[in-house]
């Protein structure tokens, strides 16, 4: 049964809490789910649902501390004000939660984020050996700068062929960026989509097509790589 307060230690002693979906079939690789800007709202929720039936255990930590926005230009105000160090440690503290449930198997975790979540995705992944897999859907963020040269997993993300926030030059951009260093990664851009094509509670954005094919890539990804 998900937890929707479940709640989980960081590295400083202060606890904070999160959306934990056990593995349906009783135990799977674990799976941080990182939120987009709206903060920690029933789409991210609903994600973590679909990992738990997907047989892995999710845990969606929650980076505004109970705040959700349902304005663009509030979640906007809430994600520049992120604590990028606070982040950091929340980041941590799921990732070391996870890895300690029950229901969860293997000493890696995977991560997926979106959109304000899918830079957050890859700038964990560059500072933790324990993330075994990343999955950055659309990521952007101005203040986070994950270092690309220590980037410890397999990376894949999924892009719109019409984004302002995370334009195919920015995309390409990102792509030399990761060939430079060495890094192994996978792009997929969909043609005729915009950013967030993948929530379903955004119907102007969503796209099934695109979503779906994700979806099963992303799983694949995963079982691919966690086991």
């Amino acid at each position: 049964m998900s937890v929707a307060n479940y709640s989980f230690d960081g590295p400083d002693f202060h606890s904070y809490s999160g959306y934990l979906a056990p593995s349906r079939s009783g135990r799977g690789p674990g799976i941080i789910v990182i939120q987009e800007w709206w903060g920690l709202v029933g789409h991210i929720s609903t994600i973590a649902d679909r990992f738990a039936n997907e047989g892995f255990t999710a845990l969606a930590p929650d980076f505004y501390k109970g705040e959700v926005a349902e304005e663009p230009e509030v979640a906007g105000k809430l994600m520049m004000a992120l604590n990028i160090g606070e982040t950091e440690r929340i980041l941590r503290g799921a990732i070391e939660a996870i890895l300690a449930e029950e229901s969860a198997t293997g000493e890696k975790v995977g991560v997926v984020g979106f959109c304000m979540g899918g830079q957050l995705a890859l700038f964990a992944a560059c500072l933790n050996d324990e993330i075994g897999a990343c999955v950055d859907f659309y990521g952007i963020h101005p203040n986070v700068q994950p270092v690309l040269e220590n980037l410890r997993s397999p990376l894949l993300g999924f892009f719109a062929e019409h984004d302002e926030y995370a334009s195919p030059e920015a995309v390409s951009a990102l792509s030399g960026e990761l060939k430079l260093c060495g890094k192994q990664h996978e792009f997929v851009t969909y043609p005729g989509t915009h950013h967030a094509f993948f929530n379903d509670d955004r119907p102007e954005v969503y796209d099934a097509n695109a979503a779906a094919d994700a979806w099963s890539k992303m799983i694949g990804f995963f079982k691919k790589h966690l086991g």
